[in-house]
């Protein structure tokens, strides 16, 4: 995707907030247009459970990491490291499984469990996990401990091949997703602080690769997880890509304690599934009775508070009143409207019908794909101000800004925000 950086003067944008609803705003939901469905693929993860809530991504195109080393088979940037005997190494990746739901409890999941819902109608494989939120160079930050064996299968494709990121994690290194490593200028091969329950340690990161569960940018084995004091066991990841998410959610919460959360990774239906495995935005089950769009008293708060923040720098994890990354300035913009909407770009790109360029109306998002290391997953958004401009917050080192409209090979699609179906997803 072409840089998303050309700056024009935000003076040439005045009036832009008022000038939107004069244009007819909002549309019936009747006028909000789907993007047409495109072949049917596995279906991508989307929403993850409020408890590993966290950034989303930049803009910026693939950056060369110097000291690096690139796998043949991916894109994923991992550390150098030194041979490792044949009797130490994580088992190949044998074949890839759909992460479609995620269950969370806040201890230790009853023993059993992983092998009851293994036996669920439609299920395919189920993996066990550690959970947790824990401070990674003072930032809270969703990590999960893994068997790096078993759980690679459950990675986002290029991460999932790269052998030399799941050795490092098998070796003691915490691995980090895409965005997190390039956005908060975390040093690949260097150390960082990981501040558990209790006990603080400096891991070596030794691999940038996004694992494609939404929220989650940290992972380390079981024996680094129990060091740390992550709850052994607290998670289970679940593969059924053919099974009904709505029934198969029910029988799941039969087999998991009280206030576990049972969260499906993938969209509710067939046209949702198929629009996300295509790297498009957009909620596919949002219908006409959850609109309609914002208010005109919403659409000109929104776009006066995040035009209010124009030079105000980036900082990954940044949400506001003076920093912010990508979704960061969203939610807070559109909070200052009176409407909720989630922390990540991913899980904002649930939060309304998709819309045709064509058909784009001041406030609606853009999104994009720029992590590599997951193709497919949305990692950026900007507000659409019309006029082909955008309003955003870039990368590390830059303002919030506006810019030309941005339709390259990264663009995913356009969301207009219905304020029902985004408190939905922020509730998670």
């Amino acid at each position: 995707m072409r840089d998303l950086t050309r700056r024009v003067s935000p003076v040439a944008l005045a009036g832009l907030a008022l000038a939107a609803t004069a244009a007819g705003w909002p549309l019936s939901a009747a006028q909000a247009a789907q993007v047409s469905t495109p072949p049917a693929s596995p279906r991508p993860t989307v929403p993850a459970s409020v408890i590993f809530r966290t950034t989303a991504g930049t803009s910026s195109s693939v950056l060369q990491l110097p000291g690096t080393n690139r796998n043949k088979s991916s894109k994923v940037p991992v550390a150098a490291s030194a041979p490792i005997p044949a009797s130490g190494r994580v088992a190949p990746l044998k074949q890839l499984h759909s992460s479609d739901v995620l269950v969370v409890g806040r201890t230790a999941l009853p023993a059993g469990t992983a092998a009851a819902l293994a036996r669920l109608p439609g299920v395919t494989a189920v993996q066990t996990l550690d959970a947790a939120r824990i401070k990674i160079n003072g930032k809270y930050v969703a990590v999960l401990g893994v068997d790096p064996s078993a759980f690679r299968a459950f990675a986002a494709k290029p991460t999932a091949r790269s052998d030399q990121l799941w050795q490092g994690v098998a070796d003691g290194r915490i691995a980090v997703s895409w965005t997190m490593g390039r956005l908060d200028k975390l040093p690949l091969g260097g150390k960082v602080k990981v501040a558990g329950a209790g006990r603080t340690e400096r891991l070596m990161i030794g691999g940038f690769g996004t694992v494609g569960i939404p929220g989650v940018d940290g992972i380390v084995s079981h024996q680094v997880a129990r060091r740390l004091g992550v709850p052994a066991g607290n998670a289970i990841v679940i593969s059924a890509p053919k099974a009904q998410l709505a029934t198969l959610d029910k029988l799941i919460s039969k087999h998991v304690p009280r206030g576990a959360v049972v969260d499906p990774l993938v969209a509710p239906g067939p046209t949702a599934a198929q629009a996300a495995a295509a790297g498009l935005a957009g909620a596919g089950s949002a219908a006409t009775d959850q609109g309609p769009g914002l208010t005109r008293t919403q659409l000109v708060a929104f776009l006066k508070a995040a035009e209010s923040k124009i030079g105000r720098p980036y900082v990954w994890g940044g949400s506001g009143p003076s920093v912010f990354d990508c979704s960061g300035l969203v939610q807070w913009a559109l909070a200052q409207a009176g409407v909720t909407m989630p922390r990540v770009a991913v899980d904002q790109a649930r939060t309304g019908p998709a819309v045709p360029v064509n058909q784009l109306q001041p406030g609606d998002l853009l999104f994009y794909h720029t992590d590599p290391t997951a193709p497919t997953y949305i990692s950026h958004v900007a507000i659409y101000l019309g006029n082909s401009m955008m309003l955003q917050a870039p990368r590390p080192g830059l303002t919030v800004e506006v810019v030309p409209v941005d339709l390259g090979t990264g663009f995913a699609g356009a969301v207009r925000v219905y304020p029902r179906v985004a408190l939905a997803a922020a509730a998670g």
